[in-house]
C-alpha cells in the first residue's frame, strides 16, 4: 500500500510549524499507525533527517499518551479506538493522511505531534483523589456499594485522559475528562465526604488552564475512545451549583 503522508513538523512551542509531505510505499495493512510512523522515521534517520516525534508508552489502548489527529479526527476514523489501536487496513492504497497534534490553547506544542497535557495533571492534583485514611485493605464487602452506583462509577473512572475530548470540542472545553473524574470519586460512598470541595477546586483549576466552555455539541462524547458519556457534565454541573449555592446536592 502506498500512501502520502502531511505531517506537522514544529520544532519547538516557540517555532512556528508547517505540514511536511512524505511518501511511504509497501505499507502492510497489518500495521497499526504508530508502526507505520516508526517506518517513517527509520527512513528519515536513515536519510539523516530529523524523526517525528509523538508520545506513546502502553500502545494497548490503556494510557492515552497516543494523541493526534488524524483526518480532522482525534485518534482517527474508528470509533471507540486510540491512535495506537488504528491499523492501516482501515485506509486505502493511495490515500493522503493529514497528521496533527491536538489543537488547544491549553495542550501548548512540545514538539511535532507531541503537545503539554499538563494541565490535566494539574486538574487531578486539586481534587482528583480521596483522601480518607483506608489503613489495611478492606474486604470487598465492608462498605456495600449498589450495583447501579457502582457501573455509574466504573463508567466514568474508564477515563484515560487521552485529551481527544478537547481536541473534538469547537471550544476547547476540558468538561467531559473533568466530569468524568468528579463522577467516579463522588459518585462512591468514599468519595462523597469531600465531594463540595472536590468539584469545586477541580471546575475552578479547569477554568485556570484555559480551557474553554461546554456548549453542548457532544463531539466530545462521539470522540472518546472510551465512550464516556456526557451524562457525567450534567451531573457535575448539578454538583457544581449544589455546592455553590450552599445546597445538600452531591454527585450522584
Amino acid at each position: 500500500m502506498k500512501l502520502t503522508l502531511k505531517v506537522w513538523r514544529q520544532a519547538s512551542a516557540n517555532k512556528k510549524g508547517s505540514f511536511s509531505t512524505y511518501q511511504l510505499d509497501d505499507v502492510s495493512e497489518h500495521m497499526s499507525f504508530l508502526e507505520m510512523l516508526d517506518v517513517l522515521n527509520e527512513q528519515l534517520i536513515a536519510k539523516k533527517e530529523m524523526p517525528i516525534s509523538f508520545d506513546h508508552d502502553c500502545r494497548e489502548g490503556i494510557c492515552g499518551a497516543c494523541s493526534m489527529v488524524i483526518n480532522g479526527q482525534p485518534h482517527g476514523p474508528m470509533g471507540g479506538t486510540t491512535t495506537c489501536q488504528l491499523h492501516m487496513r482501515h485506509f486505502k492504497n493511495g490515500d493522503t493522511i493529514v497528521i496533527e497534534p491536538f489543537r488547544a490553547k491549553a495542550f501548548p506544542v512540545v514538539r511535532d505531534l507531541v503537545v503539554d497535557r499538563s494541565a490535566f495533571d494539574r486538574i487531578i492534583q486539586v481534587g482528583g483523589f480521596v483522601s480518607v485514611n483506608t489503613g489495611q485493605a478492606q474486604d470487598a464487602n465492608a462498605i456495600p456499594v449498589e450495583k447501579d452506583v457502582a457501573s455509574q462509577a466504573f463508567d466514568a473512572a474508564t477515563c484515560i485522559g487521552c485529551g481527544a475530548c478537547v481536541a473534538a470540542c469547537p471550544n476547547a472545553s476540558a468538561m467531559l475528562f473533568t466530569s468524568a473524574k468528579v463522577s467516579h470519586l463522588g459518585i462512591l460512598p468514599q468519595g462523597k465526604v469531600e465531594s463540595t470541595r472536590r468539584v469545586q477546586a477541580m471546575v475552578k483549576q479547569m477554568d485556570e488552564e484555559g480551557f474553554g466552555n461546554c456548549s453542548n455539541v457532544t463531539a466530545c462524547e462521539a470522540e472518546c475512545p472510551k465512550g464516556i458519556s456526557v451524562e457525567n457534565i450534567a451531573r457535575m454541573n448539578r454538583a457544581y451549583i449544589g455546592s455553590v449555592l450552599g445546597s445538600e446536592t452531591s454527585v450522584s
